[in-house]
């Protein structure tokens, strides 16, 4: 598998989803149910994880939110 491409798909953990968004375990989970984040993908039985991609389009969209909002 060529992971050098640009249309590579990275999986990050909940650590690093933390860490990105500055958020806590409880408020993404909250944010999730609300259908206000993205939802995390299973990988199996007893772990998930978020498409990192999409988790940067929602940093971003927050912050085009927080800039146009008055």
């Amino acid at each position: 598998m060529n992971t050098t491409t640009p249309s590579a798909t990275r999986l990050i953990r909940l650590p690093e989803v933390l860490h990105k968004t500055g958020y806590k375990k409880a408020w993404i989970y909250r944010l999730i149910s609300e259908n206000r984040f993205p939802k995390p993908i299973k990988l199996g039985s007893r772990a998930v994880a978020f498409i990192e991609a999409e988790i940067d389009q929602w940093i971003s969209d927050a912050i085009s939110n927080s800039r146009t909002a008055s």
